[in-house]
């Protein structure tokens, strides 16, 4: 087993292999290494509708199997231990 640190910032991106085996008309598999990359930048939400997006184009909407994304982001201060501190709901005091 291999432990690999998931730190503030960093994203954890999951995929059926529906997603990766889709082909284009001239059965061409989509670069999904080069489409994260041209996403990478953008907000989760948007990283996910690109790749959609891109999956959709690529295989011209044909999609032959069942596809799956998740993409996952540790943002900053959430360590172990962190607990959320929410205000009381009638306000202060």
């Amino acid at each position: 087993m291999r432990t690999v640190p998931f730190g503030p910032g960093d994203r954890l991106l999951l995929y059926t292999d529906g997603f990766i085996e889709a082909r284009d008309r001239r059965g061409g598999f989509l670069d999904l290494a080069a489409r994260v990359a041209a996403h990478a930048g953008r907000p989760l939400e948007a990283l996910v509708t690109g790749l959609r997006r891109d999956l959709l184009r690529h295989a011209h909407g044909d999609l032959d199997d069942d596809t799956a994304l998740v993409a996952l982001e540790r943002l900053p201060g959430r360590g172990p231990g962190a607990t959320a501190v929410r205000p009381p709901a009638d306000g202060p005091g």
